[in-house]
């Protein structure tokens, strides 16, 4: 599985070059649902847990905004969703949510670089290569500010406590997400669909504070101290 990350403008992109195994068998093509979202099954992803495509009305609700509490072993983390800003992002969160494919799952990443400060959860396998076994496009954020070390850069603000998508390239967004808790740094290749309430900033910052398990040569990107366990609790009705 390809590994979802969030990464700063000074890490170079890799690619791995590969030669197709002669007289493959065409693989079937993956089922698309017919609405607005086309969330895509990806066969070579299979999900984490099982849960079915999301459903794709041909008008997605766009308008309003949903508030979704979400309890962690470190505290209260309510979240704010913007159908308006998102409307395709917020209608697979909440299915996935409905589902409980969020529910007993760790935030596997943490990061404290200057210019990248979020918490990345949404896997259940805890790895970052985890997915819900589909995947859809990107809405991406048009209004976000510019750098303020390199204003004309193609470095936009993601504020504290913005609730992004994570993804491994254009249009593969699926189950994980990040929540800013500093001021970071990014191309503008990331949905936004929602905020952190001001308890849940408080939740954010006692993860921070509890530190990172280094990965190897010690770079600050990696398990966070404390694991902070995902439960999320939906409103009847939603």
């Amino acid at each position: 599985m390809k590994r979802l990350l969030v990464t700063t403008l000074a890490v170079g992109a890799l690619c791995a070059a590969f030669t197709p195994a002669a007289q493959a068998t065409p693989a079937a093509s993956p089922t698309t649902t017919h609405g607005a979202c086309q969330y895509t099954e990806t066969p070579d992803e299979p999900a984490a847990r099982p849960v079915p495509l999301p459903p794709d009305p041909q008008h997605t609700p766009d308008r309003g905004k949903v508030d979704v509490p979400v309890i962690t072993n470190q505290g209260l983390l309510p979240l704010k969703l913007d159908r308006a800003e998102a409307p395709c992002t917020v209608q697979s969160f909440l299915h996935l949510a409905r589902h409980g494919f969020f529910n007993s799952t760790t935030c596997h990443r943490l990061t404290a670089y200057p210019t990248l400060q979020v918490l990345q959860c949404g896997d259940p396998t805890g790895t970052g290569e985890g997915g819900p076994g589909y995947s859809f496009r990107d809405e991406l954020p048009t209004d976000l500010p510019p750098s303020t070390t390199n204003p004309s850069g193609p470095g936009r603000i993601y504020s504290r406590g913005l609730v992004a998508m994570a993804n491994a390239g254009p249009d593969t967004n699926g189950s994980q997400f990040f929540l800013v808790y500093g001021d970071s740094t990014l191309r503008p290749d990331y949905t936004v669909f929602g905020t952190v309430g001001p308890l849940g900033l408080r939740t954010l910052d006692r993860v921070a504070a509890g530190g990172i398990v280094p990965n190897e040569g010690g770079a600050v990107d990696g398990t966070p101290v404390r694991k902070t366990n995902l439960e999320l609790v939906l409103p009847l009705g939603l």
